[in-house]
C-alpha cells in the first residue's frame, strides 16, 4: 500500500513509517524543511516537501493522488503556540480529509489525544484549544465519507515500547511513542476499525490482538 503520513517527521510518523515500510508498504511522509529529508529516506519513507499551514487543497492532493491510505500524524508543536493548534491540528487535518475525497482515497486514519469530549469550551488555556481542535477535526472527519479510524492516545513517553496496550473508552493514563505508532501499523490493515474511535493506553495485550478485538 502507498501510505501518505502528514506530519511526516514527527517522533510517532518516524516509528510508523520505518515499521510499514519493513512490511513491504510504501511511505511517503509530509515535511516541511529540506533538511528532514535525509532522515525519512534513512527511514526507508518518501519524502514529500509541503508546508501545511501554506499550501491549499490542489497541491495537497498532487501529493496524496494515487495512495491506499492518509495518516495525518501532524501536531502545532509543544511551543505554546495556540494559533497553531487552529492552524494545523484543526486546518490542516480537515484540508487532509479535502484532498482526499477529491484524490479519490477512501481511507483517513486520525492520530488524535484522550480527552477531547472534556475540553473546556471557553479557556484559552493552550491545552485547552489543542483539544477542541481535535475534536472539531474528528467531527469533521467522521462526518465525511470516507472510511476513517480515530485513534487517541494518552499520554506520550518516550519509554521502551512493550507491545501491549488497552483500547476501548479508556480513563487518563500513559503510553509510549513506539506502541502508537505500532497499533496505527496494524489499523491500517484492520478493516474492523473502520468507522470507530478509540482510547490507547499501556497495557496487557498484544497490539494485534487488540486492535482485532475491536
Amino acid at each position: 500500500m502507498r501510505i501518505v503520513i502528514a506530519g511526516g517527521h514527527g517522533q510517532i510518523a518516524r516509528q510508523f513509517g520505518k515499521l510499514v515500510a519493513a512490511a513491504g508498504h510504501q511511505p511517503v511522509g509530509m515535511i516541511r524543511k529540506p533538511e528532514q529529508i535525509s532522515d525519512l529516506q534513512e527511514d526507508g519513507t518518501e519524502p514529500a516537501m509541503i508546508d501545511l499551514e501554506h499550501t491549499d487543497i490542489a497541491e495537497m492532493t498532487e501529493i496524496v493522488r494515487g495512495a491506499d491510505v492518509v495518516v495525518f500524524a501532524a501536531g502545532g508543536g509543544a511551543d505554546g503556540n495556540a494559533e497553531r493548534k487552529e492552524t494545523v491540528d484543526k486546518g490542516a487535518a480537515i484540508m487532509l480529509a479535502d484532498a482526499a475525497e477529491a484524490a479519490g482515497v477512501r481511507r483517513y486514519v486520525m492520530l488524535s489525544a484522550m480527552g477531547t469530549g472534556q475540553a473546556d469550551p471557553d479557556s484559552q488555556d493552550v491545552m485547552q484549544v489543542y483539544l477542541r481542535a481535535k475534536l472539531a477535526a474528528d467531527d469533521e472527519v467522521r462526518s465525511r465519507g470516507l472510511d476513517w479510524t480515530i485513534v487517541r492516545p494518552g499520554m506520550l513517553t518516550d519509554d521502551v515500547p512493550s507491545g501491549r496496550v488497552q483500547v476501548g473508552d479508556l480513563e487518563r493514563g500513559a503510553v509510549t511513542r513506539g506502541d502508537v505508532a505500532h497499533v496505527l501499523a496494524e489499523v491500517i490493515e484492520a478493516h474492523n476499525t473502520v468507522g470507530r474511535t478509540f482510547d490507547v493506553l499501556g497495557g496487557d495485550v498484544p497490539i494485534a490482538e487488540a486492535v482485532s478485538s475491536l
